[in-house]
C-alpha cells in the first residue's frame, strides 16, 4: 500500500514540510510506503469548470500544465493521499486550492477515481485561521466519499520560521498519530474492499423552481 503526501507550501523544507514528514515517518512504521510531492512553486491553472474532463473522460485536464495531468494517475493508484499546505488568509494556499479544484473534479468526472481511499489534511500556521484552513481540506474528501482518519487533536503544527514546528510538540504527537490512524484505517479498508458500499446515483437539488 502507498499514500501521496503534497507539500503545497512554496517552502520545501518549512514547517509544512515537517509536518507533512511526520505523518509520513508514522506511516512507514506500520508498512506503508510513501511519496512526497512538492507543489508550491508550480504555476498551476485554476479549474475554469469548463466540463472537458467529464466530457471527454480521459481522466485528465483540459490545462495541461506539467504539475497537474503528470501527477494525476498518481494519485488515483494511491491508497491514501495527505495534502499539507500553510495557512494563508484563515484558508490555504493558492497552488494547493488549484491543485485540488482540479483534481477532484477530474475524479468525480470520471466515475470518482478518490471514492473510498483515505484522505487527510495538515496545517501549518504561525497564530490563527488554522482550523478554517484544516475544514477546508476535508472538504475535498467528504464530497468525493473519502475516509478520513483522525489524530488526537486537529492536524495542525504551529511555527513562524522554518523548522519551529518541531519545537510544537503537542502537534507533532497529534501528526504521529494521524499517521498511525490512517495506516490503521488503509489496511482495514483494503481488507474489506470486496464488501465496500457500490456507487449510487447523486440526487441533485434544483433549487430553482
Amino acid at each position: 500500500m502507498k499514500a501521496i503526501l503534497f507539500n503545497g507550501s512554496s517552502k520545501p523544507n518549512g514547517n509544512t514540510a515537517i509536518a507533512l514528514a511526520t505523518v509520513g515517518e508514522a506511516l512507514r512504521k506500520q508498512g506503508i510506503e510513501t511519496e512526497t510531492i512538492e507543489i508550491g512553486t508550480a504555476a498551476i491553472h485554476g479549474c475554469a469548470g469548463c466540463g472537458q474532463c467529464g466530457q471527454q473522460k480521459n481522466r485528465r485536464c483540459v490545462f495541461d500544465d506539467d504539475m497537474l495531468n503528470r501527477n494525476l494517475e498518481t494519485l488515483f493508484a494511491a491508497d491514501g493521499l495527505v495534502f499539507g499546505s500553510p495557512v494563508y488568509y484563515a484558508g490555504i494556499n493558492g497552488a494547493l486550492k488549484c491543485f485540488l479544484d482540479r483534481a477532484f473534479f477530474v475524479s468525480g468526472a470520471n466515475g470518482g477515481l478518490f471514492r473510498h481511499k483515505v484522505g487527510a489534511g495538515v496545517v501549518a500556521v504561525r497564530r490563527g485561521g488554522e482550523v478554517s484552513a484544516w475544514e477546508q481540506l476535508n472538504k475535498y474528501f467528504t464530497i468525493s466519499e473519502m475516509f478520513v482518519p483522525s489524530g488526537n487533536y486537529w492536524n495542525m503544527v504551529f511555527g513562524r520560521a522554518p523548522g519551529e514546528a518541531s519545537q510544537d510538540l503537542e502537534g507533532m504527537d497529534t501528526l504521529r498519530v494521524l499517521g498511525e490512524n490512517m495506516a490503521w484505517l488503509m489496511k482495514s479498508v483494503a481488507a474489506g474492499k470486496a464488501s465496500l458500499p457500490a456507487m449510487t446515483e447523486r440526487a441533485r437539488m434544483n433549487f430553482i423552481r
